[in-house]
């Protein structure tokens, strides 16, 4: 298998692997991405393939400064730069208008391109080491859950990337919050840096329908889903008898009777919540359980991520 460790040998090994048409697994502070050079055609075609993803679904582009935007957007708005003038490096992605050289594969045919800058620092080693973007989706197989560890790539992906660099748990734990900027505003999907956040910056977002045309990562309705059939409920309506052969996930509550629960913050706490989130999902998944009931959680900042992934995933 390959895994190495996220030292500057393993690092200079992927960005040789990386240069050569590689298609390598590294940590970002979100989760694990799966990377290849942007202008790279037929790597960035083994990424689908490897992950099974439709070319319908664009991917992100990784950039390690701002000059490098240029060479994948041919324009920036100015809220797009006061964005970026407080949230790069970091999980915010922006959706700009494309550069005619990033290859149609990279955006799924669309006129925009999706970029951000990870604070990652073995993502931006990497980066710098390349010296060119890299698109990078998150490295699971389409429609499963996010890897928050090299482990969590390791057990799905295989042998199949040429090599998956241990950094660790991810800091974060939810995939970055994507923004489109215009005609105005728009969240297409929430994530590691809250909504409110952003409007505080920008004014308020729009919010785009479950149903809207696809013009970011994450936006189907099916998508971040354990094996294990998930539905959102309040488990203290569960009787008894259902619970006997089931998991739970909840905030903070514990819940008496399940075969397995996991709390993702004993104090509430969102952030917390949010960095444990797709672990904890990853451990009931693996325990062979008929059914995860999962909590509602607080629609707002944080959990209105985790409820856009539970949603997603409870539609399968």
């Amino acid at each position: 298998m390959p895994l190495s460790s996220a030292t500057s040998d393993g690092i200079a090994r992927a960005v040789a692997l990386l240069r050569n048409g590689g298609v390598v697994a590294f940590p970002t502070e979100t989760v694990y991405g799966l990377g290849a050079l942007v202008w790279d055609t037929r790597a960035v075609a083994r990424i689908f393939e490897l992950k099974g993803r439709p070319s319908f679904d664009p991917l992100i582009v990784h950039v390690a400064h701002r000059s490098w935007v240029e060479r994948v957007a041919s324009r920036i708005p100015q809220t797009a730069e006061a964005l970026v003038e407080r949230f790069w490096p970091g999980p915010l992605t922006l959706v700009l208008d494309r550069h005619p050289r990033v290859p149609g594969i990279v955006t799924a045919g669309l006129g925009t391109v999706a970029v951000r800058m990870p604070s990652h620092p073995v993502a931006r080693a990497i980066l710098r080491g390349v010296g060119e973007p890299l698109a990078a989706p998150s490295a699971n197989p389409f429609g499963y859950l996010s890897p928050t560890r090299a482990e969590h790539v390791a057990d799905a992906l295989g042998a199949r990337a040429d090599l998956i660099l241990d950094g660790g748990r991810t800091h974060h734990g939810l995939e970055s919050t994507i923004v489109a900027l215009e005609p105005a505003p728009a969240l297409l999907r929430p994530g590691a840096i809250a909504a409110e956040s952003i409007e505080a910056v920008v004014g308020p977002l729009e919010r785009r329908r479950q149903n809207a045309a696809v013009l970011a990562p994450g936006q189907l309705p099916v998508h971040y889903a354990p094996h294990t059939p998930l539905r959102i409920i309040e488990p203290g309506e569960v009787t008894p008898a259902e619970r006997r052969r089931a998991g739970v996930l909840s905030l903070r509550e514990a819940f008496e009777g399940y075969a397995a629960a996991r709390r993702l913050s004993e104090r509430g706490d969102l952030r917390e919540a949010a960095a444990a989130f797709f672990d904890a999902l990853h451990e009931l998944d693996a325990l062979g359980l008929e059914r995860i009931d999962a909590q509602p959680l607080p629609a707002h900042a944080l959990g209105l991520a985790m409820m856009d992934r539970l949603e997603r995933a409870a539609a399968r």
